[in-house]
């Protein structure tokens, strides 16, 4: 397991197609609310990929919004969900965030993963909103200083 920043748009279009099965078909989420003008290497934000056993199974991203970094996108193909690659997807975009100098991240959780991230550090910082008829929560954590 490991995850590499993305830099070609090889590995970018790796990501869009896990993006893809997760999001659009096992999900419902439109396929025009799932890709934006933020999906491009051009340093508005980072993108990752996770690999288990030398494939591609997990991508995310961190953009910055604010005084935060905002990690988006977060998903795994549902074969290799249970392998801890979660934590390896959230852990990587930390340290990109910190990289940059941000000492807060906040995401918008599925409320079904509201108990994962709260084991990585985060905190509930608000009700239930719908996001792509999906109910979620505003989650934020502070970052520690390396």
């Amino acid at each position: 397991m490991n995850a590499k920043r993305i830099t070609i748009d090889e590995d970018l279009r790796k990501a869009f197609h896990i993006r893809k099965e997760v999001f659009v078909k096992e999900q419902g989420v439109p396929f025009e609310d799932e890709f934006d003008e933020f999906d491009k290497l051009n340093g508005q934000c980072e993108h990752i990929l996770v690999y288990y056993e030398e494939q591609p199974v997990g991508t995310g991203r961190v953009r910055w919004v604010d005084e935060f970094g905002k990690l988006e996108r977060i998903c795994i193909l549902e074969h290799y969900r249970k392998f801890g690659l979660g934590k390896v997807i959230i852990t990587a975009l930390e340290e990109i965030a910190q990289e940059r100098g941000t000492t807060r991240v906040k995401l918008h959780g599925q409320t079904q993963a509201q108990g994962f991230y709260k084991k990585l550090g985060y905190q509930t910082s608000s009700s239930v909103f719908i996001e792509d008829g999906i109910p979620h929560l505003l989650m934020t954590k502070e970052l520690l200083h390396r």
